[in-house]
């Protein structure tokens, strides 16, 4: 994915839509914010901004549990 993007750089167009996409599939797949941001070289705010615009539902804090306890209903 890494296309040279330059750290803090701004993007517009088809590269910031091709990104979000990119960013939305892999945040769906499991990834988290932070492990994207560090992935993009971008701030976890840049990656949280992309994921909200390209109208992703953000998980709550704590991300992708893996069911080692049930949780008390919720």
């Amino acid at each position: 994915m890494a296309e040279t993007l330059k750290k803090g750089s701004r993007v517009t167009g088809a590269a910031r839509d091709k990104l979000a996409a990119d960013l939305k599939k892999k945040y769906d797949s499991g990834a988290s914010i932070r492990a994207l941001a560090e992935e993009t070289g971008r701030s976890y705010g840049f990656v949280h901004r992309m994921l909200s615009e390209s109208g992703v539902t953000l998980r709550g804090r704590g991300g992708a549990t893996r069911g080692k306890k049930a949780s008390a209903a919720g």
